[in-house]
């Protein structure tokens, strides 16, 4: 209690002192009296104020003398200590003596001996050299040929040469210079991570060398090990963007765990919080994040050398060679970081302070050595000193008084920046800016360019610690510019953002220009008054909005005025944005937010838009763009929300400057080059993918694809990751309404892939799908049919480079990774893929794309779409896996020939099966195309896609039953070619397959004939009207007129699907007969069942259709009316009946294994019976089947009819085959069925007959059959 007591003690003295020279330094209130004289109170005043400037002063100085603020000086290695290297190599002598075995085997006795002496001198030697000047070490023994000359032998020594200052190895592999760099890249890519744990890892990697004391090298020897950690495990992370990150966490973590003078250790929970979002945006397994953590702290990772090195020493010298005060901050989002010192723990140590010293003296003097307690003192006395340099600044225009109060507020924004008092910081700077006037420059001073030149100062010494106070000190740097153009007469930004303004004003305004106010006088322009009439300091746009009229008086004071501003040269103003890159890595990320937000409040006013902060910023980009990977992504993070904001800017103006000025950054960026399996070049390039995506304006995406294009054929070298945002972009452009967009990304496009293809997956596989999605997407382009085509052809082109292995195997071959899983080997050309990781990613995209694009509208697409695919199948499908091809068939193939992927047996499925998705109807040569590609596709890789087949035939029968000549036509073909090319392959089970379909088919189609057939049931056709009748007929009949059009229209519907409907059935048992044919030697019991049901479902079908009496009458009478033909349906019954006749008169004589398990005898007797009752019924004899005890009935026979003698006819050659059939059998088998056959026979004897071949025929039926039964009687 009592040591608190003495703490605020001395704060109340502190305290109680300022607020009395606070009250010195206002001077006596107003109305009160004093003894002083005026002369005595202004000396007494600045006295004062001079006071409170020494007061700040000393708590900065003593602040700085703690800190070591600005302290350049970091622990490198020592000249001494690299002299103990060298003298180590030459004590030690542990040299590697096997790097030229090759030369050993030379020496022999004492010449050997001696030889070796000198070999181990030499080596010595360049040892030595190395330690003291790397370059000279190894170009020594380069040319002494005791190394190779190639980056990997210079990798190789460094790595296993033993007496090497591991300091001076990191210090040369962080060189930027060619040769080191890529000795830099061999040493690293000769180390094996594959399967270690990136804690490991990273411990196994830095044991040979010690980390250079420059953040650059650092950071690109660590993004060379994020990129080979990758490479080595390609599963670990999503990219190495993830595994950089988390190295330099890791490392941190090293030292904050095992550094002494850390007193807050991070804990398990904080070094996860830490690192979330690392992994693209998402989270690192908790678990994994623990491991390493414990992993890091139990075991501390330990360079060469740094057991010399005191670990003090070594905590502060890694804290600043990686800047960990600021990258930390980026990397771990930490800046709400408690203040320096403003934590229990700093009480506390306070608190012991006094206690052990306090009671030996009152008098006692104590020394603090923790600038934290400063802080308590400032936050005590800021106020009054803030009140005192504002007041005095404010009311005295002495130069004097003026000069201690800018230097008061100079010493105050130090202490309060490095302190970390924002608040406190924020109003110091905030109250200088005020002081600026240069919101209202009429008024302006010289003690108002005084406090401009310390604001200039400020941001130059303390620019590390001002953060979101940068904000008002670059409000006040282009407040400032303003002011200068407009006393120099240069135009103002507005004149060339103004997009009302007509061009003849436009012209105008730029020949003439503005004469300069400092040597003119007066001038009468807008925003010259608008600057004249002033503001208030947070005013956007300084007078504009004020309606008063500016007098010649105020003018002439502003220009006089203007005049001051000549002491602050553009040097001062650039040099402010050029130290930018000195300031460290958090600092920098706040100056540029800053500045992002103040150009966009000059872009935004409504009345004076202004440029420059914009081209600041690319400066700053152009300085700063050589910081480490790390710190340039939260800058550019910063950066890319800008652009696109301003980007979409409804100033077409503002939006064209801000695109042209990321195109130069961008031209810039990619100079630099990047390592495999980085995203940042699409991170820097996606703020032109947004535009693209986002813009309203086709000047703007117009702009866009030409910065693109310029940048990727200038530096396409260099683009890697980069690839990904190009194509996005293109692929906007190729779905753009503007056909000359269109044509001008196409036109990059064309050249990127002709010309720059094996840049597009140089290091990263994946863009390749990238580029095949652009280039479907300018396969519909709907402005020029030739970038579809060629497009299309380019698709082709890119599949010749996937099937050559240069996108999986070689990167495989080149990672050395053989822990990935190959799912299945194909012997051709030796090439591996894996089943879905590197192969459908790349091929599904091509292939589906090109599959969606039968569809298209166009024919010269569709076809070429169909071609190209079906090529590509056939000349790369030998590479493919079974379950591959299996994915090929359900996701590319059948989606062209229906919507529906899986196969149904049904009507709609099957007619779908000809109509390609969207709704586009194929032609019929589109149609033939598609089926004979699909046939050659599958009798190629018959082998490996024969479980297809089911689908592959459903198809083809699909296009056999469907409406249309060709596509029908094509459908039969396909089948018989099917049949004919495979029947040497097909088994039992694949010819029941496609036996099974046709009956599937067949039968699907009957439900909804039929009840389409219904529909005539409730429609009466009655004959034409003659013509006078209709010349009688009133008015009132007009409804039925009507009403038998929609009948007629009806009938003339039923008849043209009936006629489709016959012709499907007769090409599907025409099918299976020629089918049957081809293989009746190796026919299964199950084919034949399958058979037997098409031809008796097709049979039983026509005959039930010929007897529909009623709608045969009513579609006769529509046919006449419509004079159309009619379906020939007695031709349909004839032709299924002769077809099942042939087939089980073919089962007889060839398959007698099948004749009795079947039946066949008997339903060939059916049959024939069927045949002769209809041939008698048409012939006028109502033939019923009779008992054998049945008495005939015997009646008189009218004459027929034209009509049915032409049916007669028409059914004569299927009896012929009825009777020459009887007559084939033998006679004991024609004996069990002569009670049914002798009836209608001897019905035919007395039936009108339209030809004699029947009364021959029969004849000799009698004969031969019935003859010899009645003589063995």
């Amino acid at each position: 209690m009592t040591v608190m007591l003495t703490l605020l003690t001395y704060l109340k003295d502190i305290c109680r002192t300022v607020n009395g020279l606070l009250k010195t330094a206002l001077g006596p209130p107003p109305g009160s009296t004093t003894t002083l004289s005026p002369v005595q109170d202004i000396t007494f005043r600045s006295e004062s104020v001079k006071c409170l400037v020494t007061i700040i002063k000393s708590m900065g100085m003593w602040m700085d003398q703690q800190l070591k603020v600005g302290d350049p000086n970091l622990d490198k290695v020592s000249d001494h200590e690299v002299s103990e290297a060298t003298i180590s190599v030459g004590e030690e002598g542990n040299i590697d003596y096997e790097l030229h075995p090759e030369a050993n085997s030379e020496f022999s006795g004492a010449a050997a001996l001696e030889q070796r002496r000198a070999h181990k001198l030499e080596i010595q030697k360049g040892v030595s050299l190395f330690n003291r000047k790397p370059s000279k070490g190894i170009d020594f023994l380069m040319s002494t040929k005791k190394i190779g000359n190639s980056p990997e032998d210079v990798a190789s020594f460094l790595k296993n040469t033993t007496g090497l200052n591991p300091t001076i190895i990191g210090d040369y592999l962080g060189e930027r210079e060619e040769f080191p760099l890529k000795v830099m890249h061999a040493y690293v890519d000769s180390f094996n991570f594959e399967g270690m744990d990136f804690g490991e890892s990273i411990r196994y990697f830095l044991r040979g060398f010690r980390l250079p004391g420059e953040a650059q090298k650092i950071d690109r020897i660590m993004e060379k090990f994020a990129e080979r950690y990758c490479k080595c495990n390609p599963n670990s992370f999503t990219s190495a963007d993830t595994a950089y990150v988390l190295a330099y966490s890791v490392i941190m973590l090293n030292t904050d765990a095992h550094n002494s003078m850390v007193k807050d250790k991070m804990t398990k929970a904080d070094f996860i919080r830490n690192n979330r979002g690392i992994d693209d945006g998402k989270d690192l397994p908790e678990d994994y994040l623990g491991a390493l953590y414990d992993q890091i702290v139990k075991n501390e990772i330990k360079m060469k050398a740094d057991s010399s090195v005191p670990q003090n020493k070594q905590g502060n010298s890694l804290n600043k060679l990686l800047g960990l005060d600021g990258i930390l901050n980026l990397v771990w989002k930490q800046r709400e970081e408690k203040p320096l010192g403003a934590n229990g723990v700093l009480v506390r140590h306070i608190q012991e302070q006094f206690k052990t010293k306090s009671g030996k003296s009152e008098s006692i003097y104590y020394v603090i050595a923790d600038p934290a307690i400063l802080r308590f003192m400032v936050e005590v006395c800021w106020g009054p000193m803030l009140a005192a340099f504002s007041v005095t600044l404010d009311q005295s225009d002495d130069k004097n008084a003026t000069s201690q109060c800018l230097l008061g507020f100079r010493h105050a924004v130090h202490i309060t920046a490095v302190m970390g008092m924002q608040t406190q910081r924020d109003a110091f700077v905030t109250s200088m800016a005020k002081f600026t006037n240069l919101h209202c420059a009429a008024d302006m001073k010289q003690k108002n360019v005084d406090t401009m030149k310390t604001i200039m100062s400020i941001a130059i010494e303390d620019g590390n610690h001002l953060h979101e106070a940068w904000e008002h000190i670059l409000t006040c740097l282009s407040r400032f510019e303003h002011l200068q153009l407009l006393g120099e007469g240069a135009p103002s930004d507005s004149s060339f953002f103004t997009t009302s303004s007509s061009e003849s004003e436009e012209k105008t305004l730029k020949s003439a220009g503005f004469p300069s106010l400092k040597k003119k006088g007066t001038l009468q322009n807008p925003t010259v008054a608008a600057v004249v009439r002033g503001g208030s300091y947070d005013s956007a746009t300084v007078g504009a909005n004020s309606p008063a009229l500016v007098t010649p008086e105020q003018i002439n004071n502003f220009i006089s005025n203007l005049n001051l501003l000549d002491q602050i040269g553009n040097f001062e103003l650039n040099h402010i944005f050029a130290h930018s890159q000195r300031l460290n890595s958090e600092a920098i990320v706040a100056f540029v937010r800053a500045l992002c937000k103040v150009s966009m409040s000059e872009l935004q006013s409504p009345t004076d838009p202004r440029v420059f902060s914009l081209t600041k910023i690319v400066e700053v980009a152009h300085y700063n763009m050589n910081r480490i990977r790390l710190v340039w992504s939260h800058i550019w993070s910063v950066l890319s929300e800008f652009f696109v904001a301003v980007g979409l800017s409804e100033n077409l103006s503002v939006a064209i400057f801000v695109m042209d000025s990321l195109r130069q950054l961008a031209m810039k960026f990619l100079e630099r080059e990047e390592l495999a399996n980085y995203n940042f070049q699409n991170e820097f390039l996606r703020p032109f993918v947004i535009v693209m995506q986002k813009s309203n304006s086709a000047e703007i995406r117009e702009l866009i694809v030409r910065c693109i294009s310029q940048m990727v054929l200038s530096r396409v070298n260099n683009v890697k990751s980069g690839w990904k945002s190009v194509f996005m972009v293109f692929t906007a452009a190729a779905a753009d309404e503007r056909k000359n967009i269109v044509l001008l990304a196409f036109e990059t496009m064309e050249k990127i892939v002709r010309e720059y293809f094996r840049y597009i997956t140089e290091t990263e596989t994946l863009t390749f799908t990238d580029c095949v999605r652009c280039l479907i997407t300018f396969t519909n382009s709907r402005f020029n049919s030739d970038v579809s085509l060629n497009a299309i052809a380019f698709l082709r082109f890119c599949a010749v480079k996937l099937a050559e292995g240069g996108l999986v195997s070689n990167e495989k071959n080149k990672n050395n990774d053989s822990s990935i899983p190959v799912a299945e080997k194909e012997a051709s050309d030796g090439l591996i893929f894996t089943d879905k990781d590197d192969y459908m990613s790349f091929w599904e995209p091509l292939l589906t794309g090109l599959s969606r694009l039968t569809s298209d509208p166009r024919s010269a697409i569709r076809k070429s779409a169909l071609e190209v695919l079906f090529n590509i199948l056939k000349d790369h499908g030998h590479l493919f896996p079974r379950l591959f091809w299996i994915n090929v068939f359900k996701s590319v193939i059948y989606p062209i020939f229906s919507t529906e992927a899986q196969v149904k047996y049904d009507q709609s499925s099957f007619k779908s099966r000809c109509i390609p998705p969207d709704g586009c109807l194929w032609d019929s040569e589109t149609s033939v195309v598609a089926a004979q590609c699909l046939v050659d596709l599958f009798v190629n890789f018959f082998d490996i896609v024969r479980s297809e087949l089911p689908s592959v035939v459903s198809i083809m029968v699909g296009c056999i039953i469907g409406s249309g000549k060709d596509p029908a036509a094509t459908g039969v073909a396909s089948v018989m070619r099917l049949a004919a090319d495979l029947r040497g392959k097909f088994c039992e089970e694949e010819w029941k397959v496609i036996f099974l379909a046709l009956k599937e088919a067949s039968y699907s189609t009957l439900p909804n004939f039929l009840k389409l057939l219904r529909t005539m049931d409730n429609i009466e056709i009655s004959t034409s009207q003659s013509e006078n009748d209709m010349e009688t007929s009133s008015g009132a009949g007009l409804v039925n007129d009507e009403s038998e059009d929609d009948n007629l229209h009806t009938a003339g519907y039923v008849v043209s699907r009936m006629k489709d409907h016959i012709a499907a059935q007769l090409r599907v048992i025409q099918v299976a007969s020629d089918l049957y044919k081809m293989c009746r030697q190796s026919v299964s019991a199950d084919t034949v069942n399958a058979l037997l049901g098409i031809y008796s479902a097709v049979t039983s079908h026509a005959h039930q259709l010929k007897s529909e009496k009623a709608v045969q009458v009513k579609l006769q009478k529509a046919c006449s009316i419509l004079e159309i033909p009619e379906p020939p349906l007695v031709f349909f019954e004839n032709e299924s009946y002769q077809n099942y006749l042939n087939f089980l008169h073919g089962l007889l004589v060839n398959n007698s294994s099948f004749v009795e398990e079947k039946n066949i005898e008997p339903e060939l007797v059916g049959v024939c019976e069927e045949i002769l009752r209809v041939y008698l019924d048409c012939a006028g004899l109502n033939s019923v089947k009779r008992k054998p005890d049945d008495k005939a009935i015997y009646q008189w026979n009218l004459p027929l009819g034209s009509a049915k003698k032409e049916e007669l006819v028409a059914r004569t050659p299927l009896v012929l085959s009825v009777l020459r059939i009887l007559c084939s059998w033998q006679t004991d088998s024609f004996r069990k069925y002569i009670s049914q056959l002798f009836p209608l026979m001897i019905d035919l004897v007395r039936s009108e007959h339209s030809s004699g071949e029947v009364q021959r025929e029969l004849s000799h039926f009698f004969q031969s059959c019935i003859g010899p039964i009645i003589m063995k009687l």
